[in-house]
């Protein structure tokens, strides 16, 4: 009997491609933890040793080269809660959204809450384990500050400085080897669908 049905089927568009696509050009929400990147950083340490405001201009400044060059939203959360104003204050530096915990409350907690709230993509720069712990758990993605530091001083190298081309291919076939190990391991040793998601995020930094 014939299939009535064949004539009027049409092939399935793989899914995979297009979300995959959509999931690598898609800008991200950087969400940094202020102060504990700063004090992270050789570089911005010695900045914030004049004064904290010397400290968190640096600050801006190396995220804002960053910016020009990767173009994700970034948000910088700064402690306010020994000293700072009586409302959470919210500023725009050089295409930089920074927030300002009001006193009595740190920048953890307001971190916290805009992760808890969002549908967006978010990456979040903290060695702080709480936070980290806290946006794990709710799909968020976390790198280290040590580790942002590093892609910021990368940002500030020209792009055709042979240096710069050959960290990428570095850290390209780092990526690769990671993958290569997870597809030889059974099942039972496969990434997550977290894990794969967040690298997936992490090489978009």
């Amino acid at each position: 009997m014939p299939n009535l049905q064949s004539g009027r089927s049409h092939p399935a568009r793989p899914k995979s491609t297009n979300d995959e696509i959509k999931q690598v050009l898609a800008i991200m929400h950087i969400i940094i933890d202020g102060y504990n990147l700063i004090r992270q950083s050789d570089t911005l340490r010695r900045y914030e040793r004049f004064s904290l405001e010397d400290g968190r201009k640096a600050l801006i400044r190396s995220i804002s080269l960053y910016k020009k060059q990767r173009g994700h939203k970034m948000t910088v959360v700064f402690d306010g809660w020994q000293g700072g104003p009586v409302e959470e204050e919210r500023d725009k530096l050089s295409g930089i959204d920074v927030i300002y915990s009001r006193k009595g409350e740190k920048a953890d907690e307001v971190i916290k809450r805009m992760v808890q709230g969002s549908a967006e993509e978010i990456v979040v720069v903290t060695s702080d384990r709480d936070i980290a712990d806290f946006v794990s758990r709710r799909g968020g993605t976390v790198i280290s500050s040590p580790d942002f530091d590093k892609l910021m001083e990368r940002a500030k190298t020209p792009m055709t400085d042979p240096a710069r081309h050959g960290e990428e291919r570095s850290d390209k076939e780092e990526d690769d080897g990671i993958e290569g190990r997870a597809k030889k391991k059974g099942p039972s040793r496969r990434l997550s669908r977290r894990k794969k998601s967040a690298m997936v995020r992490i090489r978009k930094l």
